[in-house]
């Protein structure tokens, strides 16, 4: 998984949950999201992070998701891991 990778997945499954109503309002909703400024704030890390985030704590979506864009849900984890960079101990 390289950063391009993650990114680019972060804003695959934003425009996933952005195409399906129920989700948006919770998506906006847990993030705390404006949908105007959705758009300039999209390839923010903090947006792509909130995203991963977002499709991680939802099993139900994840596979959903995954089924219909071909992914391996394995993956998500590890996108989203390296997004947002070394923990600090």
């Amino acid at each position: 998984m390289t950063e391009e990778r993650a990114e680019a997945l972060a804003l695959q499954i934003l425009t996933y949950v952005l195409a399906d109503p129920k989700q948006i309002s919770r998506f906006l909703a847990l993030t705390g999201s404006d949908p105007q400024d959705l758009r300039n704030i999209a390839s923010s890390r903090e947006m792509q992070l909130a995203t991963l985030e977002f499709l991680l704590s939802d099993e139900g979506l994840l596979l959903a998701f995954c089924q219909e864009n071909g992914i391996d849900p394995a993956l998500i984890a590890p996108a989203h891991q390296l997004l947002a960079g070394p923990i600090d101990d």
